[in-house]
């Protein structure tokens, strides 16, 4: 194999550094612009503490909540809002999808700003709002099918509590 070969399956093959802005200009729903994303209204906070971050993967379970660098690299679907959480009021994020079609999106209330899953102290929800227990649900069980303009729906937030998650309440 020639150099030049070699050097354009490298470049093809690098791995992207995860940042936190990676698929955020992507998923980013700016005011009276058309086609599909998905309003989501946030329920069942703990505390206004720290920043919310929801993702859109694939709706199949091999890419759902897959490393957002593979995806980015293998040209599928995957976008980011990040948000400080409002001080009060009602908590609505928006996320852009490329077309209509189903995906799988997860919540994060990500309480210390760390930006990584605290198993003990952060909480996490997902469309649908599935029974959770340690591991996590299926693409399937998190499916949201996005229309041609906005699709709005409501997820609660889920804590540790014991060996499983549930909203605060329950």
């Amino acid at each position: 194999m020639n150099l030049t070969i070699m050097m354009m399956i490298a470049a093809a093959t690098q791995y992207i550094p995860s940042t936190p802005s990676l698929g955020v200009a992507e998923g980013r729903c700016r005011p009276n612009e058309p086609g599909p994303a998905i309003v989501v209204d946030v329920a069942g906070l703990r505390d206004r503490q720290g920043r919310l971050k929801l993702e859109a993967y694939p709706s199949n379970d091999a890419d759902f909540l897959a490393d957002d660098n593979v995806l980015v690299m293998a040209g599928k679907v995957f976008r980011r809002v990040e948000r400080p959480l409002p001080a009060s009021g009602d908590v609505r994020l928006c996320i852009r999808v490329p077309a209509p079609g189903e995906y799988s999106l997860s919540l994060l209330h990500d309480r210390d700003g760390n930006r990584r899953f605290g198993l003990s102290s952060d909480g996490i929800g997902f469309p649908n709002n599935p029974r959770l227990g340690l591991s996590r649900p299926s693409a399937a069980a998190t499916r949201v099918v996005a229309g041609r303009g906005l699709t709005r729906i409501r997820i609660v937030m889920n804590y540790r509590r014991g060996l499983s998650f549930r909203p605060l309440g329950q």
